[in-house]
């Protein structure tokens, strides 16, 4: 989706889709109130007599506004590319919009020569509205192909990027003071959960297949909960079990000391997310890992997948806190914030 966005106009796209439709409406809206007006059925072709080819009134309605929005969506769907030159984005603009209006005005007008007749038969368009309409259309595709602005326009994506280039220029160590990891299980501990849970679950379906088929979700469950997400920046730091649980949310100013720890999950309650007392841990195996003090005399252990990303986000963190304590941040003001 963001590909797409990134490759199309998005503000004339929302024109592009939007206008053929509420054009399509206000016709429809427009039969219907002239209807008790109208004969019955309506005329859909003339001649020099009058009515020669006759339809429903909800089928000239309906195919009408049909007509309508695919004409429309046909040409000004050409303007919204970005990568298309500016001028033939702005005559498909213009173009659309009095294709659209042409063929409202061409169905409005026979309407119009119908009303106030009993027989179709007998009516003819009405050129009034035809003339007036098509050069209306007309006008009105001119004035949008000239202020149509094709050009890229600064959005509030703009000036966020500009506030992070600013942020950037002004301290060069920005860029290093962020760092997101995956972390997971050894896969024989995954190879385990299978063999633990699909075997039994294929012999339990046998006589109960939900029963064995709420071993296996429970068993994917469990699994997921071995894998965290590690996010850290200016902020502070946050872990997400199963990548989207947010359990712990350490604020940079609530952080005294980090440091790469080689631990074992048994000492801190096993693996997944722990809290006994001051002691707070997110470990998905033995091993490599992150142990934090914060400033309230707490502790924390995160996985920290190998030694290498383990010593890189034990850096972060220290430089975050560092910053903080510069900035002159209380962990009280922390978490007010937070």
């Amino acid at each position: 989706m963001g590909k797409f966005l990134d490759s199309v106009d998005v503000k004339a796209l929302r024109f592009a889709i939007g206008f053929p439709v509420l054009l399509a409406a206000a016709f429809a809206v427009s039969a219907v109130l002239l209807r008790p007006d109208l004969p019955d059925p309506l005329a859909v072709q003339w001649n020099d007599g009058g009515g020669i080819s006759f339809a429903p009134f909800g089928a000239y309605v309906g195919v009408g506004a049909a007509m309508i929005i695919a004409a429309g969506w046909l040409v000004l769907l050409q303007a919204v590319p970005v990568s298309r030159p500016t001028v033939m984005r702005r005559i498909m603009m213009g173009a659309g919009l009095t294709l659209s209006l042409f063929v409202t005005t061409v169905l409005a007008a026979g309407l119009v020569g119908q009303a106030g007749e009993a027989d179709a038969r007998e009516s003819h368009v009405d050129f009034i509205v035809l003339s007036t309409g098509s050069g209306a259309a007309l006008a009105l595709g001119v004035i949008m192909g000239f202020v149509f602005k094709a050009d890229q326009q600064w959005t509030p994506d703009d000036d966020r990027a500009l506030q992070r280039a600013l942020e950037l220029e002004l301290d060069p160590e920005l860029a290093t003071d962020s760092i997101r990891l995956w972390v997971h299980a050894r896969s024989s501990v995954f190879v385990m959960i299978g063999i633990a849970s699909l075997f039994p679950a294929s012999l339990i379906a046998i006589a109960v297949p939900w029963l064995g088929a709420l071993l296996v979700a429970a068993a994917i469950l469990g699994a997921a909960f071995l894998f965290a997400r590690v996010t850290a920046d200016r902020s502070g730091l946050r872990v997400f079990v199963a990548g989207i649980l947010r359990v712990v949310d350490v604020p940079a100013e609530a952080i005294s000391a980090a440091a790469p720890a080689d631990v074992r999950a048994a000492d801190y309650g096993g693996w997944g997310y722990r809290n006994h007392g001051g002691t707070a841990a997110v470990l998905v195996s033995s091993g490599p890992a992150v142990v934090v003090r914060k400033t309230d005399g707490h502790r924390l252990a995160v996985s920290g997948g190998n030694t290498d990303s383990a010593v890189r986000l034990a850096e972060v963190l220290t430089r975050i806190a560092a910053r903080a304590r510069r900035d002159g941040r209380s962990p009280s003001e922390g978490e007010g914030d937070a």
